[in-house]
């Protein structure tokens, strides 16, 4: 009997647990797509680990604003110890992408053909599965808002969507000009819509539920369309080309036509875009270039045009170096940016600091060019991608 009772004692808190999850999640998501703001409350459960513990433990994380205010800049980003390094991919990881609000589940798209789902906080941290649905390289990969889906593209000109739980490809819808896919994300108000970019010059949305390209759902930029960034709500987004044309968008009501507002040129080919609300201030728009560039875009008005803020050197000519936001920019003496490089190290940039010292640190464990860089929502964890395949997870140093 008294087993009984512990028992059934166990499974009521769990059960509390799980509830008190989802509602972090959705709660999570809510804040996200109104105010651009993602929570860092996280729950640790020791009975989840251990079943044969009858102690919960719920931790909330405490409010960092008097710690973090504390810190300098160069504290905060010290990123300086190797959690783990992954080298399943026979050729380069283009791109890495932690799952929103998940720092374990990390998602790795190689030129191999193939995408692996990487469980970064097991004990040791283990490929879960690899997806084998693509033909040639794998260019682009998007969690949905519930990490439940993935959609991945490639230059086999496919747009593939996995559940990510059962893993298996749910869907699998070719591009209609039968070009090669070089980007897609999920439209974030709405995970049934999907934009991505082809090498003919022309972006697209696609209901990827019934694997239809809606009427007026797409638009040509020129070139090769390499990157796209979306605002929070979903209604805008930014597409970029190998031309260093970026062009803004406004996606119009559920039906998935677009409408094309301002147009922007910068001296490279641009090979990523990263949306931020950037809190209090301006929205904000950063842009890799071809040309030695990270440029800071502020977004100036409701029809996504973009006015020059700063731009910093680095090594980047040929390769698809990417960049990031860190998550986090509240309670910061500085905002940091992060970004690849072809010199073979990560550099974090501050954004708000002097323009004649920008970087406030480097790490130096790629001994090739660096192209994918992705922060866990909580800033605990890096995650950087090479050209050879490795793929390297960094964790925050302690102060």
């Amino acid at each position: 009997m008294p087993d009984l009772m512990l028992t059934e004692h166990q499974t009521i808190l769990t059960l509390d647990i799980d509830t008190i999850k989802k509602y972090l999640n959705v709660r999570s998501q809510l804040l996200q797509r109104r105010y651009g703001v993602q929570d860092n409350i996280s729950i640790s459960s020791s009975s989840s680990r251990q079943r044969s513990s009858s102690k919960v433990n719920i931790s909330v994380e405490e409010s960092p604003t008097k710690r973090k205010n504390d810190m300098t800049i160069s504290e905060n980003y010290a990123f300086t110890g190797v959690h783990h390094i992954f080298d399943q991919h026979t050729e380069q990881v283009s791109v890495v992408k932690f799952a929103n609000n998940d720092r374990s589940k990390l998602c790795c798209a190689s030129d191999d053909g193939t995408v692996s789902i990487c469980d970064v906080t097991a004990t040791p941290p283990r490929v879960s599965v690899i997806l084998d649905g693509h033909t040639k390289a794998v260019t682009g990969c998007d969690w949905s808002a519930s990490n439940e889906l993935l959609v991945t593209c490639g230059l086999d000109g496919a747009l593939c969507l996995w559940d990510a739980g059962r893993r298996r490809k749910l869907r699998e819808v070719l591009d209609q000009l039968a070009a090669p896919l070089l980007c897609c994300v999920f439209q974030p108000a709405n995970n049934n819509m999907v934009i991505a970019g082809n090498a003919k010059g022309m972006v697209e949305v696609l209901n990827i539920s019934t694997g239809i390209y809606p009427r007026g759902g797409s638009s040509i930029v020129g070139g090769r369309v390499t990157a796209i960034a979306c605002e929070s709500s979903g209604r805008m987004f930014w597409a970029a080309n190998d031309k260093g044309v970026i062009v803004s968008y406004r996606l119009e009501g559920a039906g998935g036509s677009v409408s094309k507002l301002r147009r922007c040129s910068v001296g490279g080919a641009v090979s990523c875009l990263s949306w931020s609300p950037w809190l209090a201030r301006h929205p904000a728009l950063l842009v890799s270039a071809a040309d030695d560039s990270l440029c800071l875009f502020r977004i100036a008005d409701r029809e996504g045009a973009l006015v020059l803020k700063k731009r910093f050197e680095v090594p980047h000519r040929g390769r698809g170096v990417r960049s990031t936001f860190c998550p986090i920019m509240s309670f910061r003496r500085g905002v940091c940016v992060v970004s690849g490089s072809e010199d073979c190290c990560v550099y974090f940039l501050d954004i708000e600091g002097r323009a004649e010292q920008p970087v406030v640190n480097k790490l130096q464990g790629h001994a090739a060019p660096v192209l994918g860089v992705s922060f866990s929502y909580d800033e605990s964890l890096l995650a950087t991608s090479d050209v050879t395949g490795l793929v390297i997870i960094w964790r925050r140093g302690t102060v």
